[in-house]
């Protein structure tokens, strides 16, 4: 069959349309017709060439739609489910996932590669085989994905609304609550209030911390952080850390959380600096593999017993935070529509992207 998709063939340059053939679904695999995918930040690493997949390579790793074929052995969906998409994989039976690190599933290996987990590719064109971003491809109308890549939802729940908690909300989310372990008392403070760190901001307040501190040099994106549960905003590290000072009493932050879109050495020291002793960095942003991002006193972290740690997916299981986040949306606990500041088609997903980079969306999505 064929379809549209949005195609980036070299970092640099912006998303093409184009017209793709797609195989159907072999053996594990399904056949989704996305709904709706989000624009993440995390593509922009591969326009920007932070990150360097194989190109070409079809975007999104944010998508919900509905399974219309599933091939041979697939157990997990049938034709007809509303799934939403998980950027990590999660077989089940690895060593990672059999002791509870789903989001660390061996699978993932080959999300920058963009095949399948056989190696093999599914959209082709004038001879050539696209990668999907994340073995996903959500910019595109339909993809043939793994199994292990979708998790059924409850089909009452807008799929437009649901395709948040396929990355950014549990990343944002688990950043604070498992990776962070917030607990109520603590202090928090996160800095880069954009579709993950708005959501370390929630999950933050979910968890009863009495003061979150959200640090962005955006007005907008900071008077949205106090919509999600930030007790105080501020555009620099610098205006955070008195401010933290003073609520401690002197005695720093219990977490940091690092939701950046591009993480450099500026911010970790600010963040490593924030907490105080027993405290937390979080290191969730991305930034370019070949730069060293994180310089920090041995002696201090050794002697106040502080902890750097990164973490993929905000350490989440997917198959069961997912549907555990639109549960909790469902009951009103949980803010997702609050979160769409726009919607755009696929053609205008460059716009959506240079929105996203102009600090005017929170979450934008595609609706195809």
């Amino acid at each position: 069959m064929k379809t549209t998709a949005a195609v980036l063939l070299e970092a640099g340059k912006p998303f093409e349309l184009m017209e793709l053939d797609l195989d159907g679904p072999g053996e594990g695999e399904v056949l989704i017709n996305y709904t709706v995918a989000g624009l993440c930040h995390s593509d922009l690493h591969l326009t920007d060439g932070d990150l360097l997949p194989r190109y070409p390579i079809i975007g999104g790793h944010e998508g919900a739609g509905i399974i219309e074929e599933v091939g041979p052995g697939v157990t997990k969906v049938k034709p007809g489910d509303h799934v939403v998409c998980s950027f990590i994989p999660s077989c089940g039976y690895c060593r990672y996932c059999s002791t509870g690190r789903q989001s660390l599933c061996d699978m993932g290996a080959t999300i920058l590669e963009g095949c399948m987990p056989d190696g093999t590719f599914r959209f082709h064109g004038a001879g050539i085989d696209f990668g999907q971003m994340c073995m996903l491809g959500t910019f595109a109308q339909r993809a043939t994905i793994s199994q292990y890549s979708v998790v059924k939802i409850d089909d009452w729940i807008p799929l437009e609304t649901a395709v948040l908690v396929g990355c950014g909300v549990p990343t944002g989310w688990g950043s604070a609550t498992y990776a962070g372990e917030v607990r109520p008392g603590d202090i928090t403070v996160v800095y880069g209030i954009g579709g993950i760190g708005i959501n370390a901001v929630q999950g933050a307040a979910q968890a009863g911390a009495k003061y979150i501190v959200a640090v962005d040099p955006v007005p907008f994106k900071r008077d949205m952080a106090s919509k999600f549960g930030a007790t105080h905003a501020f555009a620099t590290a610098e205006e955070a850390a008195e401010k933290l000072n003073e609520l401690s009493w002197g005695q720093g932050a219990d977490q940091a959380i690092i939701t950046v879109g591009v993480v450099d050495e500026e911010v970790v020291t600010a963040a490593f600096n924030a907490v105080g002793k027993g405290g937390t960095v979080v290191v969730t942003g991305l930034a370019d593999p070949a730069k060293l991002t994180v310089h920090v006193s041995g002696m201090e972290m050794v002697l106040f017993g502080k902890t750097i740690k990164g973490t993929l997916f905000g350490s989440a299981n997917p198959q069961y935070d997912i549907v555990r986040l639109l549960r909790l949306y469902d009951t009103g606990q949980l803010q997702l529509d609050e979160l769409v500041t726009a919607r755009y088609r696929l053609e205008d997903i460059n716009q959506g992207y240079q929105d996203l980079r102009d600090g005017k969306n929170i979450r934008g999505v595609i609706v195809h």
